[in-house]
């Protein structure tokens, strides 16, 4: 087991705020962009795949676990991070891909999955059989998910041996219809369920590998178009809920878009593994739909970066028809523009390629004034692209822009 998420664990076991970002992309520019930060920093980073951008079939980005760490790695060796600064993961490893298909089938296909991520060297796996298959409600309980979670914790250590393994469990996907927002904002998970959760897998994975983290809600979420952000003075006691289970702490998701002080917050409050993606990737594509702004007023451009994507999500719309409210007024900005990012879905359609080569070519070699520039990026990103100087400018910028999004989370010292 990695080193970096035994100390992290144990610093945040002794009551440390420490924690360590988890990067949950497949987009090669975000990921570039995040281990040079990680490298800049001198510090580690978790980078992790999710089972609909990458499995055995492919997933959505058309890579397998062993496609996904080759490029990572190719990545890392680029920027000059030491690879072994990186701890590969899985998110949200289970059924989801297949759930069309009876719960039999799904979880054979999530068996091989899990197989094919452990022999890849992915080591800090999140196992989420919450969601049902064919004919099942949406959400399980965990009498039925907790069995599913250890089928596939036994696949993994099957397949690599369990002292290289940390477990992840539990899920913070809300009720059918989605969070209840009250007059306080997210409910958080209390700590009676918490605690019930972790003791129902600490059961079934007795003789399995080693349960690392516990998936909770803290009172973190977004939708399309809103944040629900951190109340920094509330602790849902969510801490002590895992303090009987031995190295043991607690995993935030959906930490997307949150005030720089809720990550240290959220360090105080046990979460030591805190999970960002979207943020990431719509701050890419910000800093992408500038650009080919600018090079339209510029005179340099005809080319249509929004048209192109907008045309690739109407032909293919089911990344984005679930998630987004389609008698919306604004149904097109949300899916530009959203917090749900849905839009992430179809940058590798080559399609969305060739129009960034396009953007590329239009750009080259033109000079950017910072009056210039100022249009379409905030001084702070353009400071972060000065220094991301070996860089071609275009690339700088977005690389420079996912980097502003992601800082925040590398808060205190290594």
């Amino acid at each position: 087991m990695s080193h970096i998420l035994l100390d992290v664990i144990a610093r945040s076991r002794a009551g440390h705020p420490a924690a360590i970002p988890s990067v949950c992309s497949a987009h090669p520019e975000v990921l570039e962009a995040s281990l040079r930060l990680a490298r800049r920093l001198g510090r580690p980073i978790v980078i992790e795949a999710t089972s609909n951008q990458v499995n055995q079939d492919g997933g959505y980005t058309g890579q397998r676990p062993a496609d996904f760490v080759t490029t990572l790695h190719a990545l890392a060796d680029r920027v000059g991070l030491d690879r072994a600064q990186v701890v590969l993961g899985g998110d949200h490893l289970g059924p989801q891909a297949w759930r069309h298909l009876p719960a039999p089938e799904a979880m054979a296909k999530a068996d091989a999955m899990i197989r094919a991520y452990a022999q890849a060297g992915f080591t800090k796996l999140h196992l989420d059989c919450s969601e049902g298959c064919a004919g099942e409600p949406a959400q399980l309980s965990d009498a039925e998910t907790v069995p599913r979670a250890a089928d596939l914790a036994r696949a993994a250590v099957e397949t690599a041996p369990a002292d290289t393994l940390l477990f992840v469990v539990g899920t913070e996907v809300p009720p059918p219809g989605g969070a209840r927002a009250g007059e306080h904002g997210i409910a958080p998970t209390t700590p009676q369920a918490a605690r019930a959760t972790l003791d129902a897998h600490a059961d079934a994975f007795r003789d399995l590998g080693r349960i690392g983290g516990l998936v909770v809600q803290p009172g973190v979420e977004f939708g399309a178009l809103d944040i629900h952000h951190l109340p920094l003075e509330r602790d849902p006691g969510l801490r002590a809920a895992v303090a009987h289970h031995d190295g043991v702490v607690l995993e935030a998701h959906s930490t997307d878009y949150q005030r720089p002080a809720a990550f240290p917050r959220l360090a105080e409050l046990g979460f030591a593994f805190q999970k960002v993606g979207p943020a990431l990737t719509f701050a890419w594509r910000e800093a992408a739909y500038a650009l080919d702004a600018l090079a339209r007023i510029a005179g340099w451009s005809d080319g249509d970066l929004p048209g192109t994507m907008e045309a690739l999500m109407l032909a293919k719309p089911r990344h984005w028809q679930k998630h987004l409210d389609p008698q919306a007024a604004d149904l097109r900005l949300q899916r530009h523009a959203a917090y749900a990012d849905r839009i992430r879905y179809y940058w590798p359609r080559p399609e969305a390629q060739a129009a960034l080569v396009r953007l590329r070519a239009a750009l080259d070699g033109r000079h950017l004034p910072e009056p210039f520039l100022l249009q379409g990026f905030a001084p702070a990103v353009l400071d972060r692209a000065e220094a991301l100087s070996d860089l071609p400018r275009l690339d700088a910028l977005l690389q420079a822009s996912v980097q502003e999004a992601l800082a925040p989370y590398f808060f205190g010292s290594a």
